[in-house]
C-alpha cells in the first residue's frame, strides 16, 4: 500500500519520532470556501494542531499518489485549482488510476488516515442524511465509512441542511459511537445545539483517547464521532441560520441543484445571505476543531507509548 502513500518530509520525521499526527481533509480547500480564505483557513489551522503538540498531515490526491503531508505549494494548487476534483470511497481508484488532481472528502480521508496508520483526524462538519432522503436515497458515504473504517473523527457536528435526526439514528444503527465536548447535545455546526443529544459526554483529551483505545480493542471495528460545539463566541443565531437555511434549501431545489452539487451550493448561498459571516463561524469552528483533535492525539499517542 505504500506504492500509493507519499509522505511530507513532516510526516515524515513525526512518523520516525513517534510523534502524534492529526489528518486533515483537502475538501474543505478546494469545495468548502472561496480563495484566498481557503488557503489561509488551512495554514492556520495546521498552525494550531503544531502548537498544541502534533503534527498536521492534510490529504489530497496529487501526480497519482495519496500524498499525506502537503507543502506550501501543493495546499495553493489545491485552494485555486478549478480541476480538484471532489473523491470519496468511490472515486480514490479513477483519481490514482488517472493521475487526477483530488480533493478527499471526509470518507476518503478516513481511508486514507488508516492507511497511513493515523487514528485522528479534524474536519469542519461531517457529511449526513439529507433532507429527503427516504424518497432519493442521499445519505453521505461519510456515514457507511464511519461504520468501517477505524478513525476518530474530530468535528462540530452535522450542518442544519440535512436532517440530523436521522443521520444520527443511522449513525446508531451501524454501531458508530458520537461523543460530545463541553456540553450533552449535539452541536449542529454553525450553532453549538441542534435539539439533539451526543450518546455520550468525554470532555477530556485523556478520556476521549481511553475511550478510543478500548473500542479498538475490543476489536469494534469502525469510526468514532467526536462533536465539538462552535465556540460561543463564533456561533450563529439558531432562528437565523435555520430560517437562511430553508430558504436556500427552496433555491437548490428551484434551480434543480443535485447530487454533490447541493452542499457546495448551499454553504455558498448561506455565506451570501449571512454577508459572510456563515464563513467567519466555519474557520472559528474548524480552528477549534483542530485545538481538540490535536489535544486528542497528543492523549492517544501517549496512552499507546
Amino acid at each position: 500500500m505504500h506504492h500509493y502513500l507519499l509522505f511530507s518530509a513532516e510526516v515524515l520525521a513525526a512518523r520516525a519520532a513517534g510523534l502524534p499526527i492529526v489528518a486533515l481533509e483537502s475538501t474543505i480547500i478546494s469545495h468548502g470556501m472561496p480563495y484566498p480564505q481557503n488557503v489561509e483557513m488551512a495554514r492556520g489551522v495546521e498552525q494550531v494542531i503544531r502548537d498544541a503538540g502534533a503534527v498536521p498531515a492534510t490529504i489530497a490526491i496529487i501526480d497519482g499518489k495519496i500524498c499525506i503531508g502537503l507543502s506550501a505549494e501543493q495546499l495553493e494548487l489545491l485552494a485555486t485549482s478549478p480541476d480538484a476534483m471532489k473523491v470519496s470511497r468511490r472515486d480514490l481508484p479513477y483519481v490514482l488510476a488517472q493521475n487526477k488532481l483530488g480533493a478527499t472528502t471526509v470518507a476518503a480521508t478516513m481511508i486514507c488516515a488508516q492507511l497511513a496508520g493515523i487514528p485522528v483526524f479534524v474536519t469542519g462538519g461531517i457529511g449526513g442524511v439529507h433532507r429527503g432522503a427516504e424518497t432519493s436515497f442521499d445519505i453521505s458515504a461519510d456515514l457507511q465509512e464511519l461504520a468501517r473504517t477505524s478513525v476518530a473523527v474530530v468535528c462540530a457536528g452535522v450542518k442544519s441542511i440535512l436532517d440530523i435526526g436521522l443521520t444520527l439514528e443511522y449513525l446508531e444503527t451501524h454501531g458508530v459511537p458520537v461523543i460530545s465536548v463541553g456540553q450533552p447535545g449535539f452541536p449542529a455546526f454553525f450553532t453549538r445545539e441542534s435539539g439533539f443529544q451526543a450518546d455520550f459526554q468525554l470532555d477530556t483529551p485523556e478520556d476521549q483517547a481511553r475511550f478510543l483505545q478500548t473500542k479498538w480493542r475490543l476489536g469494534l471495528a469502525g469510526g468514532v464521532v467526536v462533536s465539538n460545539p462552535v465556540p460561543a463566541a463564533a456561533a450563529m443565531d439558531q432562528a437565523e441560520i435555520d430560517a437562511i437555511t430553508e430558504q436556500a434549501l427552496r433555491e437548490a431545489d428551484e434551480q434543480g441543484v443535485s447530487g454533490k452539487q447541493v452542499t457546495p451550493f448551499l454553504l455558498g448561498r448561506i455565506k451570501q445571505l449571512t454577508d459572510g459571516r456563515s464563513l467567519a463561524t466555519n474557520i472559528a469552528l474548524v480552528r477549534h476543531n483542530a485545538l481538540v483533535g490535536a489535544r486528542l492525539a497528543v492523549a492517544l499517542n501517549a496512552l499507546s507509548a
